[in-house]
């Protein structure tokens, strides 16, 4: 599998596609002709064919339509990492609209969240005053909100995507849907264990601070004290310094807890440390399911350790927030939000879903990962 290409900027990654414009295609008053034509996908087990779908009847209400000029932004938390499927997809979109979009993101890494999310506001900002008439934006926290207001209030239609701020006057949130995520995760590892009593450990997030963490815990959570089963939660620790830090705190919950632990889920991109975890308190036969594709997860599912995993769909996220902004433009944001509604579980939240990827199809996702041109 090739490297996808990167062209990052020193303080924030940057890359630029510009409007192509043929003389022979522009109508009298500064309009393309030349319909939208997007990039085909082959055909695989983990293609996401109603969203595929979704997007194709957008394309088709557009080209009623001649091509409009465009400048939209899409700020991501970063461009690496758990991050670069979504600028991948974000700048094919872009390309296949032939908009003049910019995708960047925080390439710096620090834990001064403060500092972090003023700097991102900053950008929201920026972009309005460079002339965006639309904005994407992972936003780090509801910190972002009057950031995105003062966009919406300047007439910039704004999406976010993979996190939200709901309390915001974002027109649409796109990303997965975290209580239906912990949900089918938690089911995933209930088909696994053995009749209860016994102890899950979730390695999720305890705080209702970070919402979309907390809903994804709190459905898992749900879904195994249905069953019989004693639900324990344990703070995950994002900071990577921590690593060892939070891998000993789960050991040390395993070996205390009553009834003994019989199955591990992880949430988030981190699940790989509940093998650590397993390990480190002599329980390394309990089956363990985890959260996201990170390379070590890859690793333990290999080795038949993690035996499924839940990913998000990155490229997809990313891929759409273009083709919206772009509709909310020409087509209007009622008609773009009927064209999406397949999607839209929620108000105003549209659902790109997940993979379910077992620890035998793993070459198998790949192979569909290739296809769409990310490494995820």
């Amino acid at each position: 599998m090739t490297t996808i290409g990167r062209c990052w900027m020193a303080a924030f990654g940057l890359t630029l596609t510009t409007a192509a414009c043929g003389s022979s295609d522009v109508a009298d008053e500064g309009t393309d002709v030349t319909p939208i034509t997007r990039a085909q996908t082959p055909a695989s087990e983990f293609t996401p064919v109603e969203l595929e779908a979704t997007v194709d009847s957008l394309v088709a209400e557009m080209n009623k339509g001649a091509r409009e000029p465009m400048q939209m932004v899409v700020l991501l938390k970063r461009l690496s990492d758990f991050f670069e499927p979504m600028a991948t997809g974000a700048n094919r979109a872009v390309g296949e609209l032939e908009v003049t979009g910019n995708v960047t993101g925080l390439t710096t890494s620090t834990d001064n969240v403060e500092a972090s999310l003023e700097l991102q506001n900053q950008q929201i900002a920026q972009a309005v005053a460079d002339g965006a008439e639309g904005i994407a934006v992972s936003p780090l926290s509801d910190g972002n909100a009057a950031a995105v207001d003062a966009a919406v209030a300047e007439g910039v239609h704004v999406v976010t995507l993979d996190s939200d701020v709901a309390a915001s006057k974002r027109s649409l949130f796109v990303g997965s849907l975290n209580s239906s995520a912990g949900a089918t995760a938690g089911n995933t590892l209930l088909a696994m264990l053995p009749p209860p009593p016994g102890t899950v450990m979730i390695h999720g997030n305890v705080g209702a601070d970070w919402i979309d963490g907390y809903e994804r815990t709190q459905a898992a959570q749900a879904v195994f004290a249905n069953a019989g089963y004693t639900p324990l939660v344990t703070q995950a620790v994002f900071i990577p310094d921590y690593e060892a830090f939070d891998v000993d705190w789960m050991k040390s919950q395993i070996e205390t807890a009553d009834p003994p632990v019989i199955g591990l889920l992880g949430l988030f991109n981190i699940s790989y440390r509940c093998v650590m975890a397993a390990d480190a308190a002599g329980i390394p036969d309990v089956p363990i399911v985890a959260f996201d594709f990170d390379p070590k997860t890859v690793d333990y599912m290999r080795q038949e350790r993690i035996k499924a995993t839940h990913t998000q769909r990155q490229y997809y996220e990313g891929y759409l927030v273009p083709y919206i902004l772009y509709g909310i433009k020409t087509i209007g944001l009622d008609a773009t939000k009927a064209i999406l509604a397949p999607l839209m579980d929620e108000e105003n939240k549209v659902n790109t879903g997940f993979d379910v990827v077992p620890s035998d199809k793993i070459d198998a996702y790949n192979d569909f990962l290739y296809t769409i041109g990310v490494i995820q």
